[in-house]
């Protein structure tokens, strides 16, 4: 995987989790608008569709040479967390804040491997 692949993937995390952020915030506003569109956007499809892809983003980012520690041990704790959200565990109360911290974790964690200073991605596609 070249340098621009892998940076590109740790963005499109950052812009997923965004994604995520924005639905679990917006929902109450969107639901006192139009009860119809929050109905839809609360279906818990959407919420497996977020952890599916979510999962294959993190794999790409996260499981590789280079990657700090920090970054793997916050990303599988965004992405546990994501998934404890999607499953309404432990209620489905706690389900925004726990997908909410989950999110929040996986963009921190793709930050920490975009703007980690002199890092270097390596793979075979890289020139020096």
């Amino acid at each position: 995987m070249t340098t621009l692949q892998i940076k590109r993937a740790d963005i499109a995390g950052c812009g997923l989790s965004a994604l995520c952020l924005a639905h679990c915030l917006a929902l109450p506003l969107l639901t006192s608008f139009a009860p119809m569109l929050g109905a839809a956007f609360e279906a818990e499809w959407v919420h497996w569709g977020f952890v599916a892809f979510a999962l294959p983003v993190a794999m790409l980012a996260f499981v590789r040479p280079g990657v700090t520690q920090t970054a793997r041990v916050m990303g599988a704790m965004g992405l546990m967390l994501l998934i404890a959200g999607a499953a309404e565990f432990p209620s489905h109360d706690l389900e925004t804040p726990v997908s909410v911290t989950g999110a929040l974790l996986l963009a921190g964690a793709h930050l920490v491997n975009v703007l980690r200073p002199g890092h270097r991605h390596t793979s075979s596609g890289d020139k020096p």
